[in-house]
């Protein structure tokens, strides 16, 4: 049996099966989109849920792991050369699963690249922005008087969602006919932003039916089903 003793997170979460890969989660955004794509690939794992809303992924045991204090993080007992590996960040994450399976990315080198710069469009811009969006207009920040920074971030989600529109524009996925985890990076982003976040008519979700489109054949896939309440609330 694999010993994940090395591993501090461990302790607060154990692992019941130390052989599979481990997932340190929760159901937002990027937590799901590595629940997503382990679905998808059809890798064995352990979800582990890390409780947010009770600061969890600020205990010394998850920090240990990751240091930025974010959801979400993994430990495959079986990474390069057959040797635990610890990661956190998303697309990092992500990019790591498919390199390991050759799952969810062209093999084509050219193509591979296009793909993991739709993956940096996600964490560089989408996700920050949106979740600024969320922040000024469900949270705390809609008690601000001061709409200027809403109307900002709102702006700036238009935007970002016309660069979707035109990337899809005759293209069943980001990258044509294939989905690949550029797909998975946005798809919880998209459906939060509309569904959780509440800004559908903020952002004016209905003037960009192409993403309206994709979306919905995203959420479809069973393995995003499935992967949208993993882990299950502890």
């Amino acid at each position: 049996m694999t010993d994940l003793s090395a591993f501090p997170i461990t302790k607060r979460w154990p692992a019941r099966h130390p052989d599979l890969l481990q997932l340190y989660s929760s159901t937002t955004p990027n937590g799901v989109k590595i629940s997503i794509a382990l679905e998808e690939i059809g890798l064995s794992y352990e979800p582990h849920y890390v409780d947010i809303g009770k600061n969890e992924s600020w205990t010394p045991e998850f920090l240990s792991l990751n240091p930025n204090g974010k959801i979400p993080a993994i430990i495959d007992p079986n990474g390069p050369d057959g040797k635990p590996i610890g990661l956190f960040e998303s697309g990092a994450i992500l990019l790591y699963l498919s390199d390991k399976t050759g799952k969810l990315i062209p093999a084509d080198p050219i193509l591979r690249y296009e793909t993991i710069q739709w993956v940096f469009f996600q964490m560089a811009a989408i996700g920050p922005i949106f979740g600024q969006v969320g922040f000024f207009n469900k949270f705390a920040g809609r008690e601000i008087a001061d709409k200027r920074p809403l109307e900002r971030y709102r702006d700036e989600s238009r935007r970002l969602i016309g660069v979707l529109e035109t990337r899809l524009k005759g293209r069943q996925w980001i990258m044509g006919d294939e989905y690949t985890i550029a797909d998975v990076s946005m798809l919880g982003w998209v459906r939060n932003l509309i569904g959780f976040y509440e800004a559908r008519e903020l952002v004016g979700f209905d003037d960009f039916p192409t993403v309206a489109a994709w979306l919905e054949r995203g959420l479809a896939r069973p393995a995003v089903q499935r992967g949208l309440t993993i882990p299950a609330r502890g």
